[in-house]
Formats: C-alpha cells, structure tokens, sequence
C-alpha cells in the first residue's frame, strides 16, 4: 500500500507518498492522486491510502520549514529511471541548500558532459519527488529561474527560503 498524507507549506500543500518508510513521490498539490497517477503501475496497483502521519518523512518537511535545510537529504527516495536519469537525481541530492547549479554542470555532477544539459532538463522534468530531489535548485545558464512543474513562484519560495531571503507571499 501506498500511503499519502498532506503537508501545509507556506508554498502551498506538499503532497508526501512513501512505501515501507521510503518515499516514492511528493509534489506541491492537494490531491495526493496527482502524484500516485504518475508512479509505475506495479506501484500503483499496490493502491493508495491516506494517513494522518507518515513520520520522517513529514518531521523532515517541518524541521526543513523551520530552518534545517538539510532534513531533506535524510529521507530515502526511490523512483524509476535509467541508470542516467538515476544518476542524475542522485546528482541533485548533491546540490545543497542555499547553491543553484545549471543544467550543464548537473550533467558533469552526474559524470555526463556538459553537452548533456538536456538529458539534466529531462530529469528535473520527470522528478517524481519534490524538493527531496531538489530540482528547484537547477536554474537556466542563460539566467531567470527557468520552469518548474509545480510554478515558479514555488520555485522562487524554495530558492528564498533555502538562502534566508523569505518572499511573503506566492
């Protein structure tokens, strides 16, 4: 089974999926079936159930609202992907709070060539768990702060939040 559960955020609520204690999805939306549509259907089939608590998961997202940036990286993840895609989100665990990188050196965080900004956009795209797979932090070489699947003024929140420059408003 599949449990869910609705985080408040100041950026808006913060859907958390895990299974046995490792987190499988999590995305800026209320409806938790948003993000279990896009599991794999093995995983979906295992069906979904919403809970009051998931435990670490939840604590590391209000230890992270309250100033502990880092109780993030603590929480097990697990998503589909290639081994490059793998790569590259293991890559953007990496980028710590505070720190943006572009997609260029991504895909050298990765061990891929700088050529391979658009296999790094590619990834961010289909992150599956977010911010624990921190893709807010990947932003455009070309300058601006580029897309975000959930919007960019949720991208825009993470990034002030993460440096201390808290915006008050979405």
């Amino acid at each position: 089974m599949i449990a869910a559960q609705i985080v408040p955020t100041p950026a808006g609520p913060l859907a958390l999926l895990a299974r046995e204690g490792v987190l499988v999805a999590a995305g800026f939306t209320t409806d938790p079936t948003e993000m279990f549509t896009r599991l794999t259907p093995a995983l979906q089939a295992e069906g979904l159930e919403v809970v009051p608590d998931l435990g670490a998961a939840s604590e590391a997202v209000r230890a992270y609202l309250d100033g502990d940036l880092l109780a993030l990286d603590a929480i097990p993840v697990s998503q589909p992907g290639t081994p490059t895609r793998k790569r590259l989100h293991e890559a953007l665990r990496e980028v710590k709070p505070g720190t943006t990188v572009s997609y260029a050196e991504l895909a050298e965080r990765a061990g891929l060539p700088r050529t391979a900004a658009r296999a790094a956009g590619s990834a961010c795209s289909q992150n599956l768990i977010a911010p624990f797979v921190p893709c807010h932090r990947v932003l455009p070489s070309g300058g601006g702060y580029g897309g975000y699947y959930y919007g960019v003024p949720v991208k825009e929140w993470l990034l002030a939040h993460e440096t201390g420059q808290m915006i008050n408003a979405l």
